[in-house]
């Protein structure tokens, strides 16, 4: 099997430095960039499969970067290195295209946690049925989703999150439970993390409000409705 190919945006050399040295202790293969410059390029021409990008670039801001490269159909997944930290920064990094969000300053240990997480979840293979919930329908093979007579973009975490929702649909998820089973279980994951995913997730798929599909239940976690 091939070792995974990640992209590191970052324009701080020591931190570039350090974050390939321990990706590359941990098997991956890394290309280093300290701008954005032929960031887009790369990913249009070989196959990346993660880019782990900082938002304070010079020339451009790394979210609106990723924004821009949504819009022209690449797919990559994208986790953001940001001391931008605030429960608005890390919404609006989910927005813009985000698979994961690491706060500034962070250890390895994290880095490597949370790329591994991402990559098994962005490479998990799936059947090519249908899934359904009242008027929802997922496809997985091709990460569709309808909501009644709306086409729905998720993110691939949000697609993961809706789906282990449905397959649950009779249960009342704790964070824990999502925690392990759609990020992939670590410690270093936090409560915001999931309320975040989540309300972008209520928001996309029902933007108007007046279906309800995800219930909240207050001290215990989440349902379908």
């Amino acid at each position: 099997m091939s070792k995974a190919l990640i992209v590191v945006v970052e324009d701080e050399e020591d931190i570039l430095e350090l974050l390939e040295y321990n990706l590359q202790k941990e098997g991956y293969e890394t290309i280093g960039f300290l701008n954005t410059k032929t960031v887009a390029q790369l990913l249009e021409e070989e196959k990346v499969d993660l880019l782990l990008m900082d938002r304070n670039l010079p020339g451009v801001e790394g979210s609106e970067f990723v924004q821009e490269l949504r819009k022209n159909g690449i797919q990559t997944p994208v986790i953001y290195l940001s001391a931008k930290n605030k429960d608005s920064d890390i919404e609006e990094g989910f927005d813009r295209g985000a698979d994961d969000y690491i706060t500034k300053p962070f250890s390895p240990r994290e880095v490597s946690m949370r790329v591994k997480a991402v990559l098994k979840r962005t490479k998990v293979g799936f059947n090519q049925e249908n899934i359904s919930y009242r008027d929802i329908i997922m496809t997985p093979q091709t990460r569709e989703v309808k909501a009644g007579e709306l086409n729905v973009e998720l993110s691939k975490l949000e697609f993961d999150l809706l789906l282990t929702l449905i397959k649950n649909q009779n249960i009342v998820l704790d964070r824990d439970f999502l925690l392990e089973n759609v990020w992939g279980g670590d410690e270093i994951y936090q409560d915001k993390t999931v309320n975040v995913a989540i309300n972008r997730l209520k928001d996309k798929i029902d933007p108007n409000k007046d279906k309800e599909y995800i219930k909240t239940v207050r001290g215990v976690g989440y349902t379908l409705s």
